[in-house]
């Protein structure tokens, strides 16, 4: 085993590294960016060095400053956790001439399997079946679409050297093909530097069924049982069970063995998993291999027993592996969520901040939280927006499924948007617990997943008002000159007769005047109801509203907003000042505003042209994602504030555009 290993990754995965090697007594070295200075896994791991500026492309994807740091730490072996340089077969093989050990598969497979296009046809060869499609070397943009108008819409273009759901675009009608082709070349481009793409058939209402895979340089090649990644969000993994819903012991028998296969067929080593596409018919094809470990390998260490990181490390420093196939346990069932700094009801876009609160629910044997950050951590638009990974463990699929809505209902972010309440509403929704999931069922079951906000509980009003109270209370600091002085005293004490406020409050579009009366005791009676109110550490607070008893969580965002936690629901109350905004209502700027920080990469329109309510006029990019920015009603585009490749900072106005009357 190895002494000391080098973390060539950041955020979760590379705290997920760091736990197993510390209980196996390994010694870690952290890389990080500037901008990660203070991340979790830099105060984690025993040593840590710094590679570079906040750009991934000047950090944590220079090979060459990575591999010094190893060199000058001592380390004995790399672990490139997943994204990054994890597939990168450059990185594996100065890795294998510096004399560092890469934990990972040996490169000819990296090389192999790097393309997708060479990988079905290597499958294809070794047998493994694969969805009708196109996979030529021929990247002529006409010739991709006669091999699209060929296969029969609708198609799927996929970046020969993507991942994590990059890269990809659905195309439903010919007259498409062009403008879809263009958009995933360019984000094909910026993700990995390479803008080759296949064009396969879309299924549809396909599953995503992975399987996990492990090899070792003895020979031997074992399956520890499949995923089910099916929901899914712009083609991205939103959550992931083990083992699949409705599998039969022959499927994944089936399936397990044409995974092992396509292992064999490159000479793998390591940890591996290999995606297929399913269909209702219990069909299943080859879709890529990805050579490392995967974002959802937790639901599998779940339901074995296994720890994964173990397995590669014993394995990359040439043990056999830990068990045999008839030896590797399966039992009950595991889900796993990413829980993501965005907003769901704004098409999913990244969200950047302060977390002011970041409460996950306590881990248990049968609760488990994997994340990179913490309390009081930024979330920067420089890095992929995930925050943690929520996994939970039951004897069956229901038991799993309330044991992850429980937890969901335990977690408090603050600061960012996250996509907690969706992902209660995605796995409290009947399709997902009858077990029918699909690639499509986000997208299909929008009214169900983003209904409208539901009526304001009376007690989230309550709450609101008796915290804004203790907040102005606690702001109230006795002078140490005067400690007695009756200006540093807000108990709303009247020598002749009780305060009565009015507080104005608005929970989106739901407005609440509450009249709030100062007892002598130091109660309050809102809207006529007496309120006693017990605060908490961590910002919880117990309110006895006559005779009902309620707990919530509530934090101060600053700017006369609170964050209210209640229920398993999350409320932004504004303590509204109604003459604070008068006249706010008139629409006095006629351009469009970037939504976070990021770089222009294309101008869909010329300066002058009159479009239609709904046209794209400009791409961003931002958080490794593309973000369309639309006219927001008919009109003329004067002029764009920002050349292509510049970076606009969020707010920037980006459209100088003219409304038609």
């Amino acid at each position: 085993m190895f002494t000391k290993i080098l973390i060539a990754n950041r955020g979760e995965i590379a705290c997920r590294i760091i736990a197993t090697c510390r209980r196996l007594g390994v010694r870690t070295v952290a890389v990080y960016s500037q901008a990660d200075a203070r991340a979790r896994h830099v105060r984690l791991a025993d040593e840590a060095w710094c590679v570079g500026p906040a750009a991934s492309a000047e950090s944590y994807l220079r090979s060459d400053k990575i591999l010094q740091v190893a060199r000058d730490s001592g380390a004995q072996a790399v672990h490139p956790g997943y994204g990054f340089l994890s597939e990168n077969e450059g990185f594996a093989q100065a890795c294998a001439a510096a004399g560092i050990v890469f934990i990972g598969p040996p490169v000819a497979a990296i090389r192999a399997m790097g393309s997708k296009s060479a990988a079905k046809a290597l499958m294809d060869r070794a047998g493994v079946p694969l969805v009708p499609g196109y996979h030529g070397e021929d990247q002529d943009p006409q010739r991709l679409q006669e091999q699209a108008d060929r296969i029969g819409y609708p198609v799927l273009i996929k970046a020969s050297a993507g991942g994590g759901g990059k890269g990809m675009r659905v195309v439903e009608r010919s007259a498409d093909f062009a403008a879809s082709l263009a958009s995933c070349q360019r984000e094909a481009r910026s993700s990995f530097g390479d803008d080759k793409v296949l064009v396969e058939k879309y299924l549809v209402r396909p599953r995503h069924i992975e399987i996990q895979v492990f090899a070792d340089t003895q020979g031997n090649t074992v399956s520890l049982y499949e995923r089910d990644c099916s929901a899914q969000r712009r083609h991205q993994k939103v959550v992931e069970e083990a083992p699949a819903p409705g599998m039969s012991v022959e499927r994944r028998a089936a399936m397990g063995q044409a995974a092992c296969d396509a292992a064999r067929a490159v000479g793998y080593v390591g940890a591996g998993t290999v995606e297929f596409i399913a269909d209702a018919s219990g069909n299943f094809f080859f879709m890529e291999m990805n050579t490392r470990l995967q974002v959802e390998h937790p639901v599998t260490e779940m339901i074995t027993g296994q720890d994964l990181v173990e397995w590669q490390l014993r394995i990359a420093a040439g043990a056999p592996l830990p068990l045999t196939q008839e030896q590797i346990p399966l039992r009950g069932h595991a889900i796993e969520v990413r829980i993501y700094a965005e907003d769901p009801d704004k098409g999913f876009l990244p969200s950047i901040g302060t977390l002011q609160r970041f409460v996950p629910p306590p881990a248990t044997p049968q609760v488990r939280i994997d994340s990179g950050v913490e309390q009081g951590d930024a979330v920067s638009p420089h890095y992929d927006p995930m925050l943690a990974k929520l996994i939970v463990w039951g004897e069956n699929r229901d038991l799993a499924c309330e044991s992850m809505l429980q937890a969901l209902a335990q977690f408090r972010i603050a600061g960012v948007g996250n996509n907690v309440e969706f992902l209660a509403r995605l796995i409290g929704s009947p399709p997902f617990r009858s077990g029918a999931i699909d690639t499509g069922l986000i997208e299909r079951e929008r009214d169900l997943l983003f209904p409208p906000p539901p009526p304001v509980p009376s007690a989230v009003w309550a709450l609101a008002a008796s915290a804004l109270v203790d907040a102005e209370r606690a702001r109230a600091a006795v002078p140490a000159s005067d400690p007695h002085s009756p200006w540093a005293v807000a108990d709303g004490w009247r020598g002749n007769g009780t305060l009565h406020r009015r507080l104005h409050l608005q929970v989106g579009d739901a407005e609440q005047v509450l009249d709030v009366a100062y007892a002598a005791d130091g109660t309050l009676n809102i809207d006529g109801a007496p309120v006693q109110a017990r605060v908490h550490a961590g910002g919880q607070m117990e309110l006895l509203i006559g005779a009902e008893r309620v707990t919530g969580w509530w934090v101060d965002d600053g700017n006369a907003v609170l964050q209210v936690f209640m229920g398993g629901h999350r409320y932004t109350v504004v303590h509204a000042d109604p003459l604070l905004h008068a006249g706010e209502g008139d629409e006095s700027a006629a351009g469009l505003q970037a939504p976070m920080p990021g770089k222009i990469i294309a101008l869909l329109v010329e300066p002058g042209s009159r479009v239609e309510k709904g046209a794209p006029l400009l791409v961003m990019e931002a958080m490794k994602m593309e973000h369309s920015i639309c006219a927001p009603a008919a009109g003329t585009v004067n002029s764009f504030c920002f050349a292509l490749g510049e970076q606009v900072p969020e707010g920037a106005e980006l459209v100088e555009f003219e409304r038609e009357a």
